[in-house]
C-alpha cells in the first residue's frame, strides 16, 4: 500500500471516530439533578428539558446556567485528578483560563518570543464535553529576520470524553478531540490555510503516577503540497509529588507525511515542574508551571526546517 493510501485511510478512521464521537446534544446517561425535589436519572432528565426548552427557551436557559458547577463538578469527579502537562493537551476535561509565555531559539540564530501560546478559555458545558476558545499569540522574532505580528488563531478545540474513571475505579481515560485554525496571521507567520486536526488522547494512571498521550493529524485545508500532513504525537510521564507538585517528562514529536518537509520529523524531549492547584479561595484554584524543551532529531537550518531547536515554557493557569 503507498503511503498515499495509508494516509487516505487514516483521514478516514479519524473522521469517522470524531463523527461518531461528537455529539449534537449532551450526553446524559451520567446527570443526577435534582428537580422539583425528585432525583432524575439520565435520559428521562435530558428529554424533560429538551421538552422545557421548547416551551420555555429563557426558563430552560436559566436552569442551565444555574447548574452549570454541578455539571462541572460531576464531569471531574468522574475521571482522573492529574493535572495539564506543559506541552501535552491533557484527555481531561478542565475548566480553567490559561495563559503560556514561549521562548523559542530558532535554528538560524534568532530569538522568537511567543505571547500566549495560542491558549485561553476552557469550559465545560455537559459531563461529558469540553469548549476551548483560544486567542490568537502574539509573535516576536529577533536578531535575524526581525518581525513581529499575529500568528495563526487555533480559535476552537472541543473534547468529547469516550471513557473515564477516577482513581477509586480504574483511573484512566479516553478522549477525542476536534480543532480548528485560522490562518490570521501576519506575513512571516502564516501559513496561508486553514487547518484542521482530529486527535485522540488517552491516559491510564497508577498510583501517584500517570502517562497522558495524544495521537492527531493536523490536515491543511489547502496548499497541502506546501505545507503537508503530518502526525502529531505527544506522551507525558507525570509524578504527583506532595500536595503541589507535578513533576513530569514529555516526548512530543510530528512527522510530515508529505508536502515540502515530507519524510522529516522533529522530536522534542521536554522536562518540566507544575505547582497546583493552589487554592485561592472559593472555587479558584492556580496552577504555574515551566519546562525547558529541545530538539534531539537531526536537523540542519534551512527553509524548510521545522519548528525551532530548544525552548523555554511557562504556564499559568486560573482554575474554576
Amino acid at each position: 500500500m503507498q503511503p498515499q493510501e495509508v494516509l487516505g485511510h487514516l483521514r478516514n478512521a479519524l473522521a469517522a471516530t470524531l463523527l461518531f464521537c461528537m455529539p449534537v446534544t449532551a450526553h446524559a446517561a451520567d446527570l443526577n439533578l435534582q428537580d422539583s425535589g425528585q432525583a432524575v436519572q439520565g435520559a428521562a432528565y435530558a428529554q424533560m428539558r429538551a421538552t422545557d426548552f421548547w416551551s420555555d427557551p429563557s426558563s430552560w436557559l436559566e436552569d442551565y446556567l444555574a447548574h452549570w458547577y454541578d455539571r462541572v463538578d460531576q464531569a471531574q469527579a468522574s475521571q482522573p485528578h492529574w493535572i495539564t502537562p506543559l506541552a501535552t493537551v491533557t484527555p481531561r476535561l478542565e475548566e480553567e483560563f490559561r495563559y503560556d509565555q514561549l521562548f523559542e531559539h530558532l535554528g538560524n540564530g534568532a530569538n522568537l518570543y511567543n505571547f500566549d501560546g495560542g491558549k485561553g478559555l476552557e469550559l465545560i458545558p455537559t459531563t461529558t464535553n469540553e469548549v476551548i476558545f483560544n486567542l490568537p499569540p502574539y509573535l516576536d522574532r529577533t536578531e535575524v529576520e526581525q518581525a513581529h505580528g499575529l500568528g495563526d488563531w487555533p480559535f476552537f478545540l472541543v473534547k468529547q470524553r469516550l471513557l473515564s474513571a477516577n482513581e477509586e475505579n480504574g483511573n484512566y481515560i479516553l478522549t477525542a478531540f476536534l480543532a480548528g485554525q485560522a490562518p490570521i496571521g501576519a506575513s512571516p507567520f502564516t501559513n496561508h490555510a486553514y487547518v484542521v486536526t482530529p486527535t485522540l488522547a488517552g491516559g491510564k494512571g497508577w498510583g501517584n503516577f500517570d502517562i497522558q498521550t495524544t495521537v492527531g493529524v493536523p490536515i491543511p485545508t489547502e496548499l497541502e503540497s506546501t505545507i503537508g500532513t503530518s502526525l502529531a504525537t505527544n506522551v507525558a510521564l507525570q509524578y504527583h509529588l506532595g500536595q503541589y507538585f507535578w513533576p513530569e517528562f514529555e516526548f512530543n514529536d510530528t512527522y510530515w507525511f508529505d508536502g515540502e518537509r515530507e519524510g522529516k520529523n522533529q522530536l522534542f524531549l521536554t522536562p518540566g515542574i507544575i505547582f497546583g492547584r493552589i487554592p485561592l479561595g472559593g472555587r479558584e484554584k492556580l496552577i504555574v508551571g515551566v519546562a525547558y524543551q529541545f530538539a534531539v532529531s537531526k536537523q540542519t537550518f534551512d527553509p524548510l526546517t521545522p519548528m525551532y531547536n530548544r525552548a523555554w515554557l511557562l504556564t499559568s493557569r486560573l482554575a474554576f
